[in-house]
């Protein structure tokens, strides 16, 4: 085995090694991550702006403090507008919900009357069974979920480090963002930079289909859902409307849900077949636009992730590392694309592929 290669070869082990002692810190860590992780994220979607404004004659500073100014107003805006509005919408939901359950039991009580009426004993017990097994065991996942919010509220969704840390992060990576990867770029083996900017510049396109255009379309379906259930007269629509627009970040789980959410809410509150296909009629409206005009226009296949791909890296974040774990899956699993269609491209290319003979040993 000659010089170069055992040079290689440490030099590989040392990358590794290097890499497995990040993700583990990134681990050990993950409690406190979620202000930084975000602020890298709003640093990341308004840089193209900045960008633009830099382009447009504005320096860099106050380009950045413009940006993060008007950035600061939308938010506070909507905060001002959605914030009471949901809030009431809670309120109510949670005072009417003794009178859904009546109506909805209602609805379904002649057909229980039937069931036990025409099934044997032993089946209609069956059933009494699985519905019981069915309700403790939603139960319990409720008080679980509930109990794990309680007990991380602070050290994974900190509102004080979210409103203080998140904007100074921000500001402060939309300042030297430029500057950054010029210094990362000048730390590469001047052998393989061109190389290594290939592939960064495959991961900063899917990055950017992902958490701008994904973004973008969660936040239009979102405005879509929740106005147009509004429209309807939906009592809660605006909330369900903008979870089922911030959860279309999962392919269908959202939809789905939010649609078994608004239909059973449509049921229990309207006798009338208008209001309900009304609410059919806003998730079809919504459904075109993803799939025929927001996707292909804002998301395109540039992030290149299969829906099952997807939801393993969901499940397998947020098992990984909660809250945040789910935030940063998918960003996680579209890098490891890239990077796994670049090896594979490089086996393609290889004699090992194309001759099939094993590599010589020295």
């Amino acid at each position: 085995m000659t010089r170069e290669t055992l040079i290689a070869q440490r030099t590989l082990r040392g990358w590794l090694i290097a890499i497995a002692l990040f993700f583990l810190t990134l681990y050990l860590l993950r409690g406190m991550l979620l202000p930084f992780v975000a602020g890298f994220a709003l640093a990341y979607f308004l840089d193209p702006i900045a960008d633009r404004l830099e382009r447009a004659g504005m320096r860099r500073v106050p380009a950045v403090v413009v940006l993060s100014v008007a950035f600061a107003l939308v938010v506070v805006g909507l905060a001002l507008v959605l914030v009471p509005a949901i809030q009431a919408q809670v309120v109510a939901l949670i005072e009417n919900a003794p009178g859904y359950a009546d109506r909805f039991w209602a609805t379904i009580s002649p057909h229980v009357d039937w069931a036990i009426d025409h099934l044997p004993p032993e089946q209609v017990q069956a059933l009494k069974d699985g519905a019981g097994s069915f309700a403790g065991g939603a139960v319990s996942w409720a008080g679980g979920f509930a109990k794990g919010l309680l007990r991380q509220g602070f050290a994974v969704i900190n509102v004080v480090s979210i409103l203080v840390v998140t904007p100074v992060v921000t500001i402060y990576l939309l300042r030297d963002w430029d500057r950054m990867v010029t210094r990362v770029d000048g730390y590469l083996p001047r052998a393989h930079a061109p190389t290594i900017r290939a592939i960064f510049a495959d991961i900063d396109r899917t990055l950017a289909g992902f958490v701008r255009g994904q973004a973008t379309v969660c936040l239009c379906l979102a405005a879509v859902y929740g106005g147009g259930l509004s429209l309807v007269g939906l009592e809660a629509g605006l909330l369900v409307g903008i979870g089922t627009g911030l959860l279309s970040f999962i392919p269908y789980v959202g939809s789905i849900t939010g649609f078994a959410i608004s239909m059973v809410l449509a049921l229990v509150q309207f006798s009338d077949w208008p209001h309900i296909l009304g609410v059919i009629a806003v998730f079809g409206v919504g459904q075109t636009l993803e799939g025929y005009v927001l996707t292909p226009r804002l998301v395109g296949n540039r992030v290149g992730l299969h829906p099952v791909w997807v939801l393993f890296a969901l499940f397998a974040g947020g098992n990984l590392f909660g809250f945040l774990g789910v935030l940063v899956a998918l960003p996680v699993a579209a890098v490891i694309g890239v990077l796994v269609r670049y090896a594979l491209r490089r086996y393609l290319a290889s004699g090992a592929y194309a001759n099939g003979t094993p590599p010589a040993d020295d």
